[in-house]
């Protein structure tokens, strides 16, 4: 290449467009901060856009796309119909609402909706309900149009099902009832604790056996917030409460009795206003100067309604949505040979995080969360902060939820919408259109209280489960595995499953210098269980998902690849019971904008690049601080989480098979996964079928996560695999010093 050419080439820097979706996960203790935060889906009242946010979507417009999101007229207007609904009308109780979403209309009249041209298909409402009363889950479709009930499924707890994600409501009876409660008092003030020094999260109960058949549970502990924000960091150690969620009464107190130590709230608050009190001397060897993003022409992506982002040739819709947090849908992409748009991905969103503690004893056993499932990431995420989380120039899309009495409530800006400066060469030979996601964890890990102050008091033989990571806290080993969903039309539904498998290739005698090369075997997945896999260093492979019947100009099938990111194994027995409710982990496998939503301890970010998608992982997630002394009683696991254990499954599309976990997850005994329905061994091949990714984190707490961890992210991709005729970024205009009118070089000075 010449001189001029590369300094030409080199000077293409890419760019995202971020669609970061701020998952906060649960993690469990994530949604600790929802509870002790003055939120609450029944006292919130309609969100307005603030003055200093000019991209918005205006949560109460009417809808102008088949999935759009409900409206908060909508909703109102499906409230309303319930209440008349003869099983819930006065003076029959009316149930706890769990979950108020759209009702997709069906793929193949989405697919074939041309804005302009046909009305908007009916607009229908999914419901699920919950009537404590007679521990019933109730399905319900409801027309909102006709103003009616269209479909009405009462689904008791089952070995196939459990309940329905927990509403506010639930957390806020959880943790209340303890406090109502002689013995619990009793075992407070025998730890010389107040009560009203004390914050209490409830946590899932998961699926152990009979106990978690009779009812539906929460195990409650707590935290002393006294002298810092940062709760979690002391924990009351030892002691958990079993409250039956429908009578509000507490059923157990499991109280070892034993005196360890409540850890000092000596810095534990991780608040700014707090930090800057440090010495002048502290704060100047942590001086950084503020960066920002300039577009001194505005941002490249324009927003249609409130929902449709196009940018650089890519087409998509973005929703929030109340368990997956976000769900992109309609990815398209306009060919630059061409003009024409064409079909990359129909739906992608997170399906299920799965997050377990490596420690078997009494008061920890049973943390095992399917996050999405049990909590609902969208219920839980939090509202972005401009400047801090989205630059000037963001789109902030709100989220319109309903809460457990089915009045809409507004999340703002719950996901925001941005193009970034990548900051790396966009191509120095070849780069295609990919579309990314990055899952980025931070934030504070879930510890436990220790005797210990010192591994030198530790016993050679004891097992910690953790790391000491300052006196009396234990950082707990865990986990995290996200699956996402990901249901792939390259060019169309009908594709295939392609395993690219590399083998070495041994040269005969005196045929080649070379004694051996690599040379590629192409395997199409004839069945769902041709495409189970296990991702493996020293047996390597390309995963493509290509349309046969679409071929380029020489003949290769048009198609998208998935390039896996950092990835971890679930190491649980398979008959571990929150590994067979997490069976989907079963096996393991730049100028963009980006799309997020916060979730207390997670980032979900997807990047829309010039012709690939990448999708991330932010782990900000809680250190789970635990405590213990000598004895210990370990617990036979449960069945529940098999779906983690491969990193890529494929199955053929259901549109009732999109919740890795199953869709009624709390205290399910894993009856119903993405294992489940890969068990029926589909044909796949040219059929419509959806990609399953797994993306997965070993978590050993060091100190440096204490008392709120670092970001650490993962990243995996779906790039073109000749799908395009060649390079489609080329015509991509190079920057130069008058394209940034506000940006001078400074010459730094050595102090």
């Amino acid at each position: 290449m010449e001189p001029s050419a590369a300094a030409a080439v080199t000077a293409v820097a890419r760019r995202r467009l971020l669609i970061l979706l701020f998952l906060f996960s649960l993690l469990f203790f994530a949604y600790l901060s929802f509870l002790s935060s003055p939120f609450s889906p029944h006292s919130s009242s309609i969100g307005t856009a603030s003055s200093n946010r000019k991209f918005r979507s205006l949560s109460s417009s009417l809808p102008v796309h088949p999935l759009d999101p409900l409206t908060v007229d909508e909703i109102s207007t499906v409230r309303s119909v319930l209440l008349s609904h003869p099983p819930f009308a006065s003076p029959n109780p009316f149930p706890s609402i769990h979950s108020l979403s759209l009702a997709e209309p069906s793929k193949s009249v989405v697919r074939s909706w041309r804005p302009g041209i046909n009305p908007l298909p009916p607009r229908r409402a999914l419901v699920v309900a919950y009537s404590p009363s007679s521990s019933l889950s109730h399905l319900l479709t409801v027309d909102i149009s006709s103003k009616r009930v269209i479909h009405h499924d009462t689904v008791p707890l089952s070995a196939a099902h459990g309940y329905p994600i927990l509403t506010a409501d639930d957390m806020s009876r959880a943790t209340s009832a303890p406090f109502a409660d002689p013995p619990f008092l009793q075992a407070v003030r025998s730890r010389s604790l107040a009560p009203s020094d004390l914050t209490c999260v409830p946590l899932p109960a998961g699926w152990f056996g009979k106990t978690e058949e009779s009812a539906r549970l929460a195990k409650v502990q707590c935290y002393s917030h006294a002298g810092t924000a940062n709760f979690y960091m002391r924990p009351v150690e030892g002691l958990t409460v079993l409250v039956d969620l429908d009578k509000n009464r507490v059923i157990e107190i499991l109280d070892n009795k034993q005196p360890i130590p409540l850890p000092s709230d000596d810095d534990t608050d991780y608040r700014y206003d707090v930090q800057k009190k440090k010495t002048t001397k502290q704060r100047a060897q942590y001086k950084l100067n503020p960066i920002t993003l300039e577009q001194p022409e505005g941002p490249s992506f324009t927003v249609e309604g409130a929902h449709v982002i196009r940018w650089a040739g890519w087409e998509l819709h973005v929703r929030p949505d109340s368990r997956a947090g976000m769900i992109i849908s309609r990815a398209r992409i306009n060919d630059p040979e061409t003009g024409k748009a064409r079909e990359v991905m129909y739906k992608g969103m997170a399906s299920e995080l799965f997050v377990p503690y490596m420690d078997p004893t009494e008061g920890w056993y049973f943390k095992a969360y399917l996050d999405a499932g049990e909590y609902g990431f969208g219920l839980q995420a939090m509202s972005l902060d401009p400047i801090n989380d989205c630059p000037r120039g963001a789109y902030l899309m709100d989220g319109v939820l309903a809460g457990s009495d089915g009045r809409p409530f507004v999340r703002p800006g719950m996901v925001c919408v941005f193009e970034r400066y990548e900051g790396d060469v966009a191509w120095r030979h070849s780069e295609g259109p990919t579309t990314g996601i990055n899952v980025s964890l931070s934030g504070m890990l879930m510890v436990k209280g220790t005797v210990y102050k010192n591994m030198s008091q530790v016993p050679e033989h004891e097992d910690l489960y953790g790391t000491l990571l300052t006196e009396n806290l234990i950082g707990v080993v865990h986990d995290h595995y996200v699956t996402f969903y990901l249901d792939m039309d390259v060019d169309g539904p009908e594709n295939s499953f392609v395993d690219v498998h590399i083998v070495k290739q041994e040269t005969g005698a005196g045929e080649s210098p070379r004694k051996s090369y690599l040379r590629v075997e192409r395997r199409v997945a004839k069945t769902e269980e041709d495409a189970r896999i296990k991702l493996k260093l020293y047996d390597p492979s390309e995963f493509h998902v290509v349309n046969a019947k679409r071929t380029s100009s020489v003949g290769n099938p048009t198609g998208y690849k998935i390039v896996p990111g950092a990835t971890a194994a679930s190491l649980l027995d398979l008959d571990d019971p929150p590994q067979e409710r997490a069976a989907f982990t079963n096996n393991q496998v730049r100028a963009c904008i980006c799309i997020y939503i916060q979730m207390h301890a997670y980032i979900y970010c997807v990047y829309i690049c010039a012709h690939f998608l990448s999708l991330s992982l932010i782990v900000l997630h809680k250190i789970i601080v635990k405590r213990t002394k000598f004895g210990r009683k370990t617990y036979e696991l449960d069945h529940k989480l098999l779906f983690y254990s491969e990193q890529i499954w494929v199955t053929q599309y259901n549109a009732s098979e999109e919740w890795a976990g199953g869709f009624f997850v709390y205290q399910s005994q894993g009856k119903d996964t993405l294992a489940q329905w890969s068990e029926k061994n589909r044909p796949i091949e040219n059929r419509d079928i959806v990609l399953w990714y797994t993306m997965g984190f070993h978590h050993i707490p060091c100190q440096e996560d204490y008392p709120i961890m670092p970001t650490v992210s993962s990243t995996f991709d779906l790039k073109p695999v000749n799908f395009f005729r060649r390079n489609p970024i080329l015509r991509a205009k190079p920057y130069t010093e008058d394209d940034f009118p506000v940006c001078r070089p400074q010459a730094s000075v050595q102090k």
